[in-house]
């Protein structure tokens, strides 16, 4: 049997006891399997089998697992149909309505990487929305598990193809080119404030206005799991308050009766209000 099988069938094993969801890695079993080899290549084991005895006779080994299996796709304006919505009709109706009461309009990005998203939120902000209702402040939280994501978040230097969505005038305007990569204005870097966090355990205290959870709770997340979380999160948001989740990302809408589906294209759900 090749190493790849192997492998496959070791994920099939695996993932349900870690409560994630086999579907979802699909896609990135070859990166996922890659760093699990390389586990085994430094344990000195024979293989998946002494692997899998070896992670029953070391129940620590399941952290280590935690972390192979934490996948962190990212870029600038993801989904760009997504942020047109937001910056033409989400935001400003938002802003609006956080103005009357008299608050700032708050948002969290959830598994947020390295900081693609919650930047693009800043940089949305900025350069659209604010224009639109200039006396408004927002806040912008992140929460990112992983230690080494939030330090290049506080880098905010990227590669060029994390970038190449970004509307041309803006890049232009808010990026400068540094040693191969491109690193983003401190302006907007400040808007920001991010917290190391793991979902599963630890949320931002809210309400929010917007949250995305994109590709994080329902793309790897048993269905049990994910039930759980969005729960949590959707708990969060203001009434009328906003979630945005990946494009082919599932979400249990039969099960959280107060929520309703705002827009079927870009995957965004919307709570529905008390009154």
């Amino acid at each position: 049997m090749s190493n790849t099988n192997e492998c496959h069938q070791f994920l099939q094993w695996v993932l349900p006891r870690m409560g994630l969801r086999r579907r979802g890695y699909r896609k990135v079993r070859k990166q996922v399997c890659k760093r699990i080899q390389k586990r085994i290549a430094e344990l000195h084991l024979s293989g998946f089998t002494a692997y899998r005895r070896y992670i029953e006779e070391h129940p620590e080994e399941w952290r280590v697992l935690d972390v192979f299996t934490r996948i962190t796709i990212s870029r600038f304006y993801r989904d760009y149909r997504s942020w047109e919505i937001l910056g033409d009709d989400v935001l400003p109706d938002l802003a609006e309505r956080a103005l009357e009461e008299r608050r700032a309009l708050r948002c969290w990005s959830a598994g947020s990487a390295s900081g693609e998203e919650p930047y693009s939120l800043a940089l949305l902000w900025h350069y659209q929305v604010s224009k639109k209702v200039p006396q408004q402040e927002i806040e912008i939280i992140a929460t990112e598990i992983d230690e080494h994501m939030l330090q290049r978040a506080a880098d905010a230097c990227y590669p060029g193809g994390c970038i190449k969505d970004v509307p041309r005038s803006i890049r232009a305007e808010s990026f400068r080119k540094k040693e191969g990569e491109y690193c983003l204005n401190r302006k907007i870097c400040d808007m920001v404030t991010f917290l190391q966090q793991d979902i599963r355990h630890t949320m931002p205290e809210g309400p929010f206005d917007l949250i995305f959870c994109k590709n994080l709770v329902g793309m790897y997340y048993t269905h049990e799991k994910a039930l759980e979380l969005f729960k949590k999160i959707t708990g969060k948001l203001t009434d009328g308050g906003f979630l945005l989740i990946g494009n082919h990302e599932p979400f249990p809408l039969e099960e959280l009766p107060h929520m309703t589906l705002y827009n079927r294209g870009v995957n965004m759900y919307r709570k529905k209000s008390s009154e």
